[in-house]
């Protein structure tokens, strides 16, 4: 199982030993026991649906997960992913606000499901913790700002560079190399705003000028200075 990053160990201690924290009576505890999940899901499993009231927060063990919404026209738009040490649906627990987007599963994945009363508790009693989700707030608006900038400022092929150095950033590479995601082309025709047939030609053009390197739904990045050029990218 991998481990969560530094800043989540109260949330790991919650889960696997709540009563090391010194903050919920016996009664809370068995409560706790009880009502705390690990979650097993596989590609394409829905974690959280929008519009849905939440119940709790859920944070990744393992495994990568992709947040989107669906607009008017049915189609879906990529918000972010996330990834091992990322949780989802704490916004919306703490605006006291339904789900303002949904999330599935990219790849097999393992989740704690944490209860809302017991998230509340943890976050009323550690300040570490609470300043954490504080920073993560801010970082999340951040990408949904740049999210927005890229969208409506830069061109198809500009928002095509910017976003595989970002999926690199945020995700990783495995031995080959290649970005830690798999995406359709329709994926990430949603993820830059396009049409699908326009990410199928921007994606062997790169090719072609030898920029990435092409597996499948597999991308290698080959050159990351000329990405950063032409996408006009501050990482």
């Amino acid at each position: 199982m991998s481990e969560f990053n530094e800043n989540l160990e109260s949330i790991k201690m919650l889960f696997e030993n709540p009563d090391s924290l010194g903050v919920f009576t016996k009664e809370e505890l068995i409560e706790f026991e009880q009502e705390k999940r690990v979650l097993t899901l596989k590609k394409g499993d829905e974690i959280i649906q929008e519009g849905a009231t939440p119940k709790g927060i859920y944070c990744l063990i393992k495994g990568t997960a992709k947040l989107f919404k669906i607009g008017f026209n049915g189609k879906e738009q990529i918000l972010r992913f996330a990834n091992a040490g990322d949780i989802i649906g704490y916004r919306s627990i703490l605006s006291q606000e339904v789900f303002g987007a949904s999330a599935t599963a990219m790849n097999p994945v393992e989740i704690y499901y944490i209860p809302e009363k017991f998230f509340i508790r943890l976050l009323e009693s550690n300040p570490k913790l609470a300043f954490d989700i504080l920073q993560r707030i801010a970082k999340d608006l951040g990408e949904y700002a740049r999210t927005i900038t890229y969208l409506a400022q830069k061109t198809v092929r500009e928002r095509l560079a910017e976003v595989l150095l970002l999926l690199e950033a945020k995700l990783g590479t495995d031995k080959d190399d290649f970005i830690n995601i798999s995406l359709t082309r329709e994926e990430m025709a949603n993820l830059i705003g396009t049409a699908t047939e326009s990410a199928i030609r921007l994606i062997s053009e790169f090719k072609t000028d030898e920029l990435i390197e092409v597996e499948g739904r597999k991308i290698k990045i080959l050159d990351h200075q000329k990405l950063t050029k032409l996408g006009h990218v501050i990482l």
